[in-house]
């Protein structure tokens, strides 16, 4: 894992698709009781919320790339403290290279994580490529990283401990939770 750490290490951005990342991918329509309509909701993970959290803390900056729109979206990013929220774009070329103007950011700065073909573009366009545990097999095969646990269940949890481990703010992290540093654990 130490030489990946080099490829991490000048991560200050971290993007992320949505559905199928901080999601199983899984979407629930359920009765609006205000009216005829129906409310769309989804799952979100709370060890990626704390993980949202610590990146935060620690001056890395996060953000959604997604194609579908959903107001449950836009909660997770604001309680996140994400920088960025794209919805409902499929093309995501423009929106990363409008990222990249906004945060004054390099390629090699920024991390990606996703699981479907449309973030393969994203992917060869950034530093630090991540494929959730069950991506598409095209997906995996164009990342730099394969997480081990799968989107909805802890994958942005893992890249952001790598990530913390790589920039040295990981047994900051433990201390802070008054528990002894990676190398003793």
């Amino acid at each position: 894992m130490e030489s990946s750490y080099d490829r991490v290490r000048p991560i200050k951005l971290l993007l992320m698709d949505c559905d199928g990342v901080l999601t199983d991918g899984k979407i629930f329509f359920l009765p609006n009781p205000q009216g005829p309509d129906w409310v769309e909701t989804k799952g979100f993970d709370c060890q990626d919320g704390i993980a949202l959290t610590w990146l935060h803390w620690k001056g890395i900056k996060t953000g959604i790339i997604s194609g579908r729109k959903s107001p449950a979206v836009e909660l997770r990013a604001k309680q996140g403290h994400m920088t960025y929220c794209y919805q409902g774009h499929i093309e995501k070329i423009p929106l990363l290279e409008e990222i990249l103007r906004d945060s004054g950011l390099k390629p090699e700065e920024v991390g990606y994580i996703g699981d479907d073909l449309t973030d393969v573009v994203i992917f060869r366009r950034v530093g630090w490529a991540v494929a959730v545990a069950n991506a598409r097999n095209e997906v995996k095969q164009s990342a730099h990283y394969v997480t081990r646990a799968a989107g909805g269940a802890g994958a942005l949890r893992e890249a952001a401990e790598v990530i913390l481990k790589a920039r040295g703010y990981w047994d900051e992290i433990l201390e802070k939770y008054e528990i002894g540093s990676a190398d003793e654990a």
